[in-house]
């Protein structure tokens, strides 16, 4: 018996090594901790990439800000100019319109009307510059008046806008159309334009003809001349806007309200607290809308890496 449990036993150690081996030492466990090591390794790599990225695209905007306003600061220290207020002025001028209850509403009524003014436009600029690039009579007509309405200052359309609608909603609206309509027409009839035409010849010979070449083969070419027709027209929107409200006496206050208030009182830091606005929305309407879709628009015909 005891020989028998001695030769038991030194059968069972090899299974038992085995066993072992197989579970840390062999294919599988070398797989699983290499596998282990590469998530360690690329975690903390990973990780300084994002932040190197956000890093560059956070720092330039960051450090134009300090820029301006340490400018502002020295021109205030300075006197370079008697109505100048200071950049803390400014920003108290902002808090007190934060807590008397008229900042929230006014920057909420300007961007609900360019949002919808946007809209509209769109829903009215697209199909209108796509119409013009296919009906080559309406185009010689229409072509030049809507790039000498592109043209017009939008202070010239808010009267006619207040002598046609009166001081209303409407008038706010029309000012916004007749600054972003045009701007979105012409855009878009000049990113069809530099569409290559081999492109529309290789897509009319596999069958992509009237209403699906113009899907799958003219709208995708042109799209990021659509994307910039439409941040233009935003632009324009945005400032016909600003000077609508300025002019005109709408129920509803907004940011120009704010900086007409400001320029009849003599109130240069409120002046300067409504332009802090404009610029504030504008940029960040820049940053969070057409930047991360124009990106895209690019990233997907390989032109991603020249913009970076």
């Amino acid at each position: 018996m005891p020989a028998t449990d001695t030769e038991d036993s030194r059968r069972d150690l090899p299974r038992s090594a085995g066993g072992a081996g197989s579970g840390s030492g062999g294919p599988e466990g070398s797989d699983e901790m290499a596998s282990g090591l590469d998530a360690l390794e690329s975690s903390p790599s990973a990780t300084a990439a994002t932040s190197r990225r956000v890093l560059a695209k956070t720092a330039p905007p960051l450090a134009a800000l300090a820029l301006v306003l340490v400018l502002w600061q020295v021109a205030y220290a300075l006197e370079w100019s008697a109505s100048l207020p200071s950049p803390a002025a400014v920003g108290d001028e902002l808090a007190g319109a934060w807590s008397d209850g008229t900042l929230l509403p006014s920057l909420g009524h300007s961007l609900l009307r360019c949002l919808l003014g946007f809209a509209a436009s769109v829903a009215v600029g697209v199909p209108l510059g796509l119409l013009l690039t296919r009906v080559a009579p309406l185009r010689t007509v229409l072509g030049p008046i809507l790039s000498a309405v592109q043209s017009l200052p939008a202070a010239a359309l808010v009267p006619v806008a207040v002598i046609a609608l009166g001081n209303s909603e409407g008038a706010v609206y029309a000012v916004v159309l007749l600054g972003a309509v045009p701007s979105i027409a012409v855009g878009v009839t000049a990113a069809v334009d530099q569409v290559p035409p081999l492109l529309l010849r290789a897509g009319r010979s596999m069958g992509a003809t009237g209403v699906r070449g113009a899907v799958h083969v003219l709208v995708p070419a042109a799209m990021p001349g659509f994307v910039a027709a439409l941040r233009q027209g935003w632009t324009f929107g945005w400032r016909a806007l600003m000077t609508a409200e300025l002019i005109t006496a709408t129920p509803l206050p907004g940011i120009g309200r704010m900086l007409d208030a400001g320029r009849q009182g003599g109130e240069m830091s409120l002046v300067l607290a409504s332009v802090v606005l404009i610029l504030a929305v504008g940029v960040a309407v820049e940053s969070a809308l057409f930047s991360p879709v124009e990106r895209r628009v690019l990233h997907g015909r390989g032109l991603a890496a020249a913009r970076r």
